[in-house]
């Protein structure tokens, strides 16, 4: 299924492929929307080391009034990020070794959010490997802390507007997406049985157990 939004012009073995900035009105008014339209864009990282940039594979949606959001309880300096404008990053710390990231959705003040599970490399794979510690190619970004590992993502770009120039944004696709699948959320204990997690069918770099990829 090829998605209906524009592509960016295909690679070429010439030279790099042009990156096009997402604009913020392309971007879908609410979170499910959003995590079905951020499969297959890319997220470019701009490092003092070079530019490295990746495909997204799998993403999770996080709704207004979500008892799995971080958003539930309100407002806080943690997740103040959380409830900008849609096409934010919000970048958490969890489990005590690792940062998750995320794009805001919605008006300011809805508190959505899209978080990105999984990423297939395509540029700076070096500076990934670096940075994973020289984990297999297919593991680099399969899970949300290994792709913010990859990109050197951390709470210095929390709030960083995706669709303006800066250390981390968001492009157009690079080729067509395939068909998504959508299924429950994991990794979660509230509102687990949700079914808004959704991936790229037939990509070997979707986290999580095989019978669910």
């Amino acid at each position: 299924m090829t998605s209906p939004r524009a592509l960016a012009p295909k690679p070429s073995s010439k030279r790099p492929p042009r990156l096009a900035r997402l604009r913020r009105g392309e971007l879908p008014p609410d979170a499910e929307a959003l995590a079905r339209f951020l499969v297959g864009v890319t997220v470019v990282r701009e490092l003092p080391e070079g530019r490295a940039f990746a495909r997204i594979v799998e993403t999770e949606a996080y709704l207004p009034g979500d008892a799995a959001a971080h958003s539930f309880h309100g407002e806080t300096a943690r997740n103040r990020s959380l409830f900008l404008r849609r096409g934010h990053a919000y970048v958490y710390f969890i489990y005590g070794n690792h940062y998750c990231f995320n794009v805001s959705a919605g008006d300011a003040g809805t508190g959505a959010g899209v978080l990105v599970r999984a990423g297939e490399p395509l540029a700076g794979i070096e500076l990934m490997r670096a940075r994973r510690g020289g984990i297999a190619d297919r593991d680099l970004m399969r899970g949300p802390g290994r792709f913010a590992q990859a990109l050197g993502i951390d709470r210095s770009l929390d709030g960083v507007d995706l669709c303006a120039p800066g250390g981390l944004w968001l492009a157009a696709p690079l080729r067509s997406t395939g068909p998504l699948v959508a299924s429950r959320r994991i990794g979660i204990t509230k509102e687990a049985d949700r079914v808004l997690r959704f991936y790229e069918l037939g990509s070997r770099f979707v986290s999580g157990p095989s019978r669910i990829a």
